[in-house]
């Protein structure tokens, strides 16, 4: 039978509470190492017997019951029977075992909620790693649930999980009686008065009722007859919630002396510490980080340098042999120069995507990235903003568009806002295909001390560039944007170990599936669309081209022939739909050292940055390749010459074009996301004027000081 029986998934951030919905449900999310990633409530079903159909809510991560960003107020509403829409028949909690002292806390929190609850216990490997050994039937008798060992990676425990649930489905199970706080010690006659009002509420949930209440959807005089009850009997919010965390403690102290041996923890926390003293050092910890980047980047060049020069070789190939396989008509036209240059300018850059995303995938699971945060939130405070700022413009180096939305896990108003406003300076992914491409056309690939790339260094000096001009434009902000806010930063430090090597590789596969996919599809659209553009013009004038030309190729020599056609080539290009939409924008940019092509790529790239790749291929295949020439599309731009002869892509043209996409706006996707994040069209709208205007700005200065 289906049942309409409703599951809250809950637990701390990082205790694996994402991987076993994906498990559970058969849908795919993003995995996070940080809190915040999870924003939203996300529903799923699964099958927990034959015939027995449940719905599982995926919530937040959080800490405890004591909410103070916005994704922990919804874990919370949900948690409290506040949420309008959701109202959980029973609890799935997730409990990592590697750090069961912490997740006990929140574990006895749920508890005495009094809703049936199971528990998954994860990273029970880490624990046997860290020597741990945890007696789960003794945890089980002192917790009063059902406790239940998983590994959601390799699928083990899931089945015994599930009859766990389907046992409390069918034999309607009671709450734990286990009450891991004496009422009578915090607030007695507070805590009596307000369950007169509402009977079925179990004690800590009506000291949540006295702290919470005007957030709760209780009827305006519920919420004065509480306040009533507040000041009648003297109630404190702080004090209350102290005590009981001390209290809370106190148990968990005697359930882990019970039901847990620890192997030598004061020689796992040293060991931890002397990393720390050296990588976490004033001097050292700065020197480490700048190092640690130095590598990341060169190493996108020094590993992705052999699979990309293959990728390009291949693709050379298949357009020589095509151009002598197809027919000489529009339709083989359409597949050389639309269709296989856009699948090119796709395929060329997964290498590097790959590489990248499973070097920051080894530093957040050894647990290196954490300690980013710590090091840079002296700096981050200096410009507006605080140490978690850093995990969402971290994410940005990825994509701005989760970056914006993790930014909800900052408790500041202010520090959300400025941390929204200059995640997209941050470069993201899309941008990388555009750096690889014009650092190869201008920067020499030069080895110094026989290990440093020129263009690797090039390359991080962009992803700093991007970072400085970030905090640079914090800075700014912070002093039109007003708030009396106070902010804290707190930041749980995870042991180091050893990376998941698993985990790295599917987050590469994951990263390079969906640039091919979901990048790939727009990449692909617009390059045909710029084919169409490219090839046709108004009907006359291209029509008296083709002609003219004509008549001057039946009566030129055969060895000027071939040269004649790439003029007619590129003749027919500036008068096409494209060329006149890129000579109208050229007198704008032309000042940067931009020309018309350039300028089609700038606006093409609007829907996506790396679609500039994808353009430039359609615009070079069309205007300039000859029939058996199989250049690659980096051979091709480093040829191409404008109207006086002169070369497009010298250093300073492409200096200003790197300067340009490092700070311009050219994300509609991240627009849309901003206006989403910030509920107004005020922010997205200064966000894109001062970064456009910023980035010609810089580019300007750039060309004009290098031409």
């Amino acid at each position: 039978m289906n049942t309409n029986f409703h599951i809250a998934l809950v637990g701390n951030p990082n205790a694996g509470k994402t991987s076993l919905f994906n498990e559970l449900t058969g849908m795919h999310q993003k995995v996070g190492n940080f809190p915040g990633v999870t924003v939203d409530k996300k529903v799923g079903s699964f099958q927990v017997a034959p015939n027995m159909q449940v719905n599982l809510i995926d919530l937040p991560g959080t800490y405890s019951l004591y909410p103070r960003r916005a994704d922990e107020w919804v874990a919370y509403k949900v948690l409290l029977q506040q949420d309008e829409l959701i109202k959980p028949d029973m609890i799935l909690l997730v409990a990592d075992a590697s750090n069961l002292r912490r997740n006990l806390l929140f574990c006895s929190q749920i508890i005495d909620l009094k809703i049936p609850v199971v528990v998954a216990l994860t990273m029970t490997d880490l624990a046997k790693e860290k020597g741990m050994k945890i007696d789960v039937p003794g945890l089980e008798i002192e917790l009063g649930v059902s406790i239940i060992p998983v590994n959601p990676r390799k699928q083990k425990g899931i089945e015994t999980l599930k009859k766990a649930i389907e046992n409390v489905i069918v034999n309607n199970s009671k709450p734990s009686s286990a009450e891991f706080i004496y009422s009578s010690m915090l607030a007695p006659k507070a805590i009596s008065e307000v369950q007169q009002l509402f009977p079925a509420l179990s004690n800590y949930k009506a000291i949540h009722y006295l702290i919470n209440h005007e957030s709760f959807a209780i009827s305006a005089a519920h919420n004065n007859a509480i306040e009533k009850i507040e000041l009648r009997n003297k109630f404190n919010p702080t004090k209350t919630q102290a005590e009981e965390i001390m209290q809370r403690y106190a148990r968990i102290k005697h359930i882990m002396q019970q039901t847990v041996v620890e192997s030598d923890p004061l020689q796992k926390s040293l060991r931890t510490e002397k990393m720390d003293n050296f990588l976490l050092h004033k001097t050292w910890g700065y020197v480490i980080l700048l190092s640690v980047l130095f590598l990341l980047f060169q190493s996108v060049f020094w590993l992705a340098k052999f699979p990309m020069d293959f990728i390009e070789w291949i693709f050379g190939i298949l357009g020589g042999w095509f151009t002598t396989m197809l027919p000489n008509n529009w339709l083989g036209d359409l597949f050389i120069n639309g269709f296989l240059a856009g699948l090119s300018g796709i395929m060329i850059f997964v290498p590097q995507i790959m590489i990248l995303f499973g070097l920051i995938t080894l530093l957040e699971d050894s647990g290196y990235m954490a300690r980013i945060s710590f090091l840079t939130d002296k700096l981050m405070r200096k410009s507006g903003l605080n140490g978690k700022s850093v995990m969402p413009m971290i994410s940005g180096f990825a994509c701005a568009v989760p970056a914006i939305m993790s930014a909800r896990n900052i408790e500041n108003k202010k520090e959300r806002l400025l941390t929204i406003m200059v995640t997209p300076l941050l470069s993201c992914s899309a941008r990388l295909p555009v750096y690889t491409i014009l650092i190869s056309l201008i920067i020499p690939s030069q080895i110094y001390l026989g290990f440093i790339s020129l263009q690797g260094l090039v390359m991080m000096g962009l992803y700093l560039f991007g970072t400085m001009m970030a905090l640079l434009v914090a800075w700014v902000m912070k002093w039109f944007i007003r708030s009396t806010e106070r902010s804290f930063f707190i930041l749980e430090l995870p042991t180091y170990r050893s990376p998941r090597w698993k985990n790295m590789f599917y987050t590469m596969y994951e990263k390079a599936r969906i640039f091919v996919f979901d990048a790939g599809k727009i990449i692909m659209l617009i390059s045909l669309l710029l084919w169409v553009l490219s090839s046709f013009g108004p009907g006359e004038q291209m029509q008296e081209l083709k002609k003219a030309y004509a008549q001057k190729i039946e009566v030129v020599r055969k060895e000027e022939k071939a040269s004649m056609l790439r003029e007619q080539k590129n003749e027919l290009l500036q008068h096409s739909y494209a060329g006149i939409i890129g000579k109208q924008l050229e007198p704008a940019i032309q000042p940067l050292g931009f020309d018309w092509k350039i300028g089609i790529a700038l606006i093409t790239s609007f829907a996506a940055r790396e679609v500039f790749v994808g353009t430039m291929a359609t615009l070079y295949s069309v205007g300039e390749n000859e029939s058996g020439d199989n250049k690659t599309l980096t051979q091709k731009m480093a040829l191409a010459v404008n109207d006086k002869g002169e070369k497009v892509y010298t250093l300073a043209t492409g200096l200003s074009l790197l300067i340009f996409y490092v700070l311009a706006m050219q994300c509609m996707s991240t627009i849309a996301i901003v206006k989403k994040e910030t509920r107004s069209w005020k922010w997205p709208i200064i966000q894109l004027f001062y970064m456009t205007g910023l980035a010609y700005f810089c580019s300007l200065i750039i060309y004009q000081l290098l031409k």
